[in-house]
């Protein structure tokens, strides 16, 4: 085995000049058979995010969440095959030749430097690699049951011919990045919660992808590929199997990537705390109601945000254009990270209007904006979902619905019609002491 170790010392100049530092290193040729950097400093005085790039391609990130990963390369020995492996949040596979480099991300840097050491092994003894949790069993049969309408709820919401509303959540994390539970336990989570489709959305890497289709499988639920684009100045989800978006480039560039790819790319939390998005780049979907926003749920900040895109205070003018820059689709994700959190997936659920619960079909929906928001998928639960010129409120009897105007009307009856022209939105269910129930373009 091989050891090098590199000494930085790092401070807020450092992370001025250049916010992704790379600490270059050579692997040599013929090969190595694993590979192990750990990163130390005192965590008490910076925060500093890990990857990895090899002389061709991203290979893992880890953000903030391990100070250690390890990829190991598949070998043939006495006529059996050893599996490559890899630190979950990094891509398993040839270790190749040529200049690598450990990426740090300079997230929060004092004034003062600080020590930072990066050890880079290879080898035969590097590279122990972490195991994932134990997956939980596959639920039964009765437990994964499609009911009524196509969907696991069995709600049998209204919806326009050939289509059913599905149960959701559009943003949520494992163990590939700063997540606690495997991809295998979230999706049993999400099953558990009665969702049709979970989109799994770790940190700045594609690792967890290739896993999908097989837990997909195992639990009978539609699990989509995403990517959170994560930096400083904002996060955006990139939906859909394409590839890996650079969040060093700038973010008119993922944009660009992601509709050259095929996919969807969501503005995330936009008024989050220190994750509000702070690029003049607008995309055509928006995550406007996040996990945060149920810390009180009378709050008017997302409101506020939705009437700057449109550059006016007066709004309903002019029918919008759903998908477009001032007249975003609107989605809904958990953000989950850990069932510590006390919000299980589908806080908020995400409905969408599709003709059936593949990944093909449930992206088509929001691509063509046929989506409403809840609080939570179970019975009982108010939602407003729109059927051509109407939106029909269910399970809200005693609510008040809102125009985008501000204009209220009190719903009586558990199944209530309105006439609401699409693209004069959005719409709200309120309880009457304004907190959020539910929300339709």
């Amino acid at each position: 085995m091989t050891r090098e170790e590199r000494r930085l010392r790092l401070s807020v100049d450092d992370q001025i000049e250049n916010r992704y530092l790379e600490v270059p290193f050579e692997l040599p040729a013929g090969g190595v058979s694993a590979l192990e950097v750990t990163l130390a400093y005192d965590r008490d005085a910076a925060v500093i995010d890990l990857g990895c790039r090899d002389p061709e391609r991203w290979r893992g990130w880890s953000g903030g969440a391990r100070s250690r990963f390890a990829i190991t390369q598949g070998s043939v020995a006495q006529g059996s095959a050893a599996p490559s492996r890899a630190t979950p949040g990094y891509e398993p596979g040839e270790l190749v030749a040529g200049q690598w480099a450990v990426v740090l991300g300079l997230h929060g840097m004092p004034a003062e430097p600080v020590d930072v050491t990066v050890t880079i092994a290879t080898g035969v003894d590097a590279g122990g690699v972490e195991d994932e949790p134990p997956a939980p069993p596959p639920p039964s049969g009765t437990d994964t049951a499609v009911g009524a309408g196509g969907t696991r709820l069995g709600r049998n919401l209204p919806a326009p011919d050939g289509l059913t509303w599905y149960a959701g959540d559009l943003h949520a994390h494992t163990t590939h990045s700063d997540g606690t539970l495997s991809i295998a336990q979230l999706t049993a989570a999400a099953v558990g919660r009665g969702l049709d489709f979970l989109a799994v959305t770790d940190h700045n890497t594609v690792s967890h992808h290739r896993h999908l289709p097989a837990v997909a499988a195992a639990y009978d639920l539609c699990l989509l590929p995403g990517q959170e684009v994560t930096t400083h100045a904002g996060h955006a989800n990139a939906f859909g199997e394409i590839g890996w978006i650079d969040f060093r480039r700038p973010a008119a560039r993922w944009l660009s990537d992601v509709e050259e790819r095929g996919g969807l790319l969501s503005v995330n939390h936009p008024v989050q705390d220190d994750c509000g998005w702070l690029y003049p780049v607008r995309t055509g979907y928006l995550e406007l109601w996040h996990i945060s926003w149920f810390l009180d749920l009378t709050a008017t900040g997302p409101w506020a945000y939705l009437r700057a895109l449109a550059g006016s205070t007066d709004l309903p003018g002019a029918p919008g254009v759903p998908g477009t820059a001032d007249y975003p689709v609107l989605l809904g994700g958990s953000d989950f990270h850990t069932p510590d959190q006390g919000f299980p997936p589908g806080t908020p659920t995400t409905w969408v209007a599709a003709e059936d619960r593949t990944p093909g079909a449930i992206l088509d929906a929001v691509r063509h904006g046929r989506t409403a928001i809840s609080r939570f998928p179970g019975p009982g639960e108010p939602v407003l979902v729109r059927v051509g010129e109407d939106l029909v409120a269910i399970d809200a009897d005693g609510t008040v619905l809102v125009d985008n105007a501000g204009r209220r009307r009190r719903i009586r009856g558990d199944r209530v019609t309105v006439t609401a022209p699409p693209g004069h939105g959005p719409y709200r269910l309120e309880a009457p002491d304004r907190t959020l129930l539910a929300i339709s373009g």
